[in-house]
């Protein structure tokens, strides 16, 4: 398959290691931990990158920017859920060292991305302004 654009952006795959990270721990837990918190952890690190993904396919730079705000909701949700996984031991300090850089390198890389797209929105804008 061939790749899209989305998928060479550091900030795509840093929140695809990231959910496969999650996902390696969740899948090891036992059936009420992987049906609680896990379903919800889970889903939340999936979002990050499906959101990304979703927002690239769309028509103009304001779709993209507002899925990109919601990546950004899902990267704190995940935040959350990590801090919750850890208070309940369903996580070790290992897996926490692993995690915490890829979290650490991604949220700025979210916001530097979702930045770069406000400044081509606005330059699109002016764009079709100046073209009537």
């Amino acid at each position: 398959m061939e790749k899209s654009n989305f998928e060479n952006l550091r900030v795509f795959q840093l929140s695809e290691k990231l959910a496969d990270y999650i996902w390696d721990i969740v899948i090891s837990w036992n059936y009420f931990a992987r049906d609680t918190v896990g379903k919800q952890i889970t889903r939340s690190a999936d979002s990050i990158g499906a959101n990304i993904a979703e927002g690239s396919g769309r028509y103009n730079f304001q779709d993209n920017l507002r899925f990109v705000k919601i990546a950004r909701a899902s990267l704190h949700e995940t935040r959350y859920w990590l801090r919750r996984t850890y208070v309940r031991k369903l996580i070790t300090n290992e897996q926490i060292n692993i995690i915490k850089p890829i979290v650490d390198e991604l949220s700025p890389k979210l916001n530097a991305y979702f930045k770069y797209l406000e400044r081509a929105a606005k330059q699109e804008k002016e764009k079709n302004k100046n073209n009537k």
